[in-house]
């Protein structure tokens, strides 16, 4: 059935170039001239009869464009280009759809059986419900942490990068919040107030806060400084 799409697709495609076996007039220096000539005429005539010109001067300006109306007609027509032969834009047109059908054989996978949406759907699933015991695991693993082990300030860290790719904003700001507790770092307290802010929907007094303190104990070349500042003047104008 996927070839008779593509035969559809390619005449679909291919349908306006048909256009190109009419046999089109093209314009050549003769005809433009005749038409320049006319168009004088015309223009003459209606200056003559808005008093523009007087009648002697209409006529004698008349008879030399006349003049040059004759010699141009006179003269041989000469077209601007050749017409190409029908036979060769037919095989020219037909060698689109071939070598398009050709490249798709050989860089494409014809035989490569469809990949219907369910079992995807279902993969997907598969994988949130690893995730989300992978994810209960390491929360249970930092609850039982002592205050003071070291590994708990890069748990909640993990944990905060997680929730937060998976789009769980809230929870990744609780858990970078507790790694702010732990130690003061300005780029993750800016991480956990924007990612409130992303669950709240606003700016808050809370994430707003934090983004200051964040901005005062950060270098003046932070990259995310900016941002931060662009949120703290959102809050000020809700």
């Amino acid at each position: 059935m996927i070839w008779i799409g593509i035969v559809l697709l390619s005449a679909a495609v291919l349908l306006p170039s048909l256009t190109i076996f009419r046999r089109a007039r093209v314009r050549d220096e003769r005809d433009s001239a005749l038409m320049l000539h006319r168009a004088q005429l015309v223009e003459l005539d209606r200056d003559r009869q808005d008093g523009l010109i007087a009648e002697t001067e209409h006529a004698g300006a008349a008879l030399e464009i006349q003049r040059r109306l004759l010699a141009s007609d006179a003269a041989r027509p000469r077209t601007s280009g050749q017409r190409i032969p029908a036979p060769v834009l037919a095989v020219a047109l037909l060698l689109i759809p071939a070598s398009a059908t050709g490249l798709y054989l050989l860089c494409g996978h014809p035989s490569l059986p469809a990949q219907p949406l369910a079992p995807r759907l279902a993969a997907l699933h598969a994988q949130d419900r690893r995730d989300e015991t992978l994810l209960t695991q390491l929360r249970a693993g930092l609850a039982r942490m002592a205050p003071d082990d070291p590994n708990r300030f890069q748990g909640y860290l993990l944990l905060g990068q997680a929730e937060a790719a998976r789009g769980h904003y809230a929870d990744a700001a609780s858990a970078w919040r507790a790694a702010t507790a732990i130690q003061f770092i300005p780029e993750v307290a800016a991480r956990a107030a924007e990612a409130q802010t992303l669950a709240d929907g606003h700016v808050s007094p809370e994430s707003a806060a934090l983004f200051r303190r964040a901005l005062d104990a950060a270098p003046a070349d932070a990259p995310w400084r900016m941002a931060a500042e662009q949120r703290i003047a959102e809050s000020e104008h809700q």
